[in-house]
């Protein structure tokens, strides 16, 4: 008992002697120093994000975007720009900080080369999502506001980067696609596209009046719709599956317009016939279908 009291003695007299020993003077000044280098460090790389995307903004809305007004290529190449420049100043920032706190960022590099077998093992779907995006950019495959199939999503593209697509759905989900998983992309922004109508009919519809109460309409229809290219192409009758008949007529038109297009003329042309006193079917069939 009196050993533990004896000890107790001697760690709170050497305590007291630490205490009343150490400088506090000089480690104010130390913790003093490492703040207002961190402060330093923190409003410096600040400033150069602000600064840097700001002169990366102005170089692309000045000198990159050609006459006819803003591209979606460019658009993407932009997002991409600011976003390496983002991480490029986060890493160095991450790093002045770690030094100046006295942590061997350096030692730690070299001896992560004890993992690096692991991590590239973990780091093949990253890679491969990089050299992916990268080819996709070159290729110019797609670009942000293309409305694309990429397997079975269909979209708008919102965002590419470095290792994911962003595709929005007609119904608004959002997917994200890993860039090594695009293999094939249907691109329907890029050419015009092509709206077919398909109005049903009967065997027994009078098909030879058709052609000229679908050309009222298009004169109608036509100066109330830009996007038209051309003048509409009546195809004529024409056999649908499951063995549907229908009398068809296709427009040529800009990417983006055709679902429009196609249920407005659908529904002109509906009125008109039945204006007529022509009765369309909802559904017809060929004879003999079941």
């Amino acid at each position: 008992m009196m050993d533990l009291v004896t000890s107790a003695a001697t760690s709170s007299k050497w305590f007291q002697h630490y205490i009343s020993s150490f400088d506090w003077e000089k480690f104010g000044h130390l913790i003093t120093s490492r703040f207002l280098s961190l402060l330093f460090l923190t409003v410096l790389f600040f400033a150069i994000n602000v600064v840097g995307k700001f002169i990366l903004r102005r170089s692309f809305k000045r000198y990159l975007v050609p006459k006819s007004g803003p591209s979606n290529r460019l658009q993407t190449i932009s997002m991409l720009t600011m976003n390496l420049f983002h991480y490029t100043v986060l890493f160095f920032w991450i790093y002045a900080i770690l030094s100046t706190l006295g942590v061997p960022v350096g030692t730690l590099i070299a001896g992560a080369g004890i993992f690096s077998l692991a991590l590239g093992l973990g780091a093949q779907g990253f890679v491969s999502d990089l050299v992916t995006g990268i080819s996709i950019l070159l290729e110019q495959q797609l670009d942000v506001g293309d409305v694309v199939q990429i397997g079975t999503i269909e979209g708008t593209v919102t965002s590419i980067g470095l290792r994911t697509t962003q595709v929005t759905s007609a119904d608004g989900t959002l997917n994200f696609i890993p860039n090594r998983n695009i293999t094939i992309v249907s691109n329907r922004s890029r050419n015009n596209m092509h709206a077919l109508v398909n109005i049903p009919i009967a065997p027994t519809t009078p098909v030879e009046k058709l052609p000229d109460i679908i050309q009222a309409v298009n004169e109608k229809l036509l100066p109330q719709h830009p996007s038209v290219i051309g003048e509409p192409m009546i195809t004529g009758v024409v056999t649908l599956p499951p063995n549907e008949l229908v009398f068809q007529v296709s427009l040529t038109c800009k990417s983006g317009s055709q679902y429009t297009l196609q249920a407005t003329f659908l529904t002109a042309y509906l009125k008109a016939i039945r204006q007529a006193g022509i009765q369309l079917p909802t559904h017809a069939s060929l004879p003999g279908s079941k």
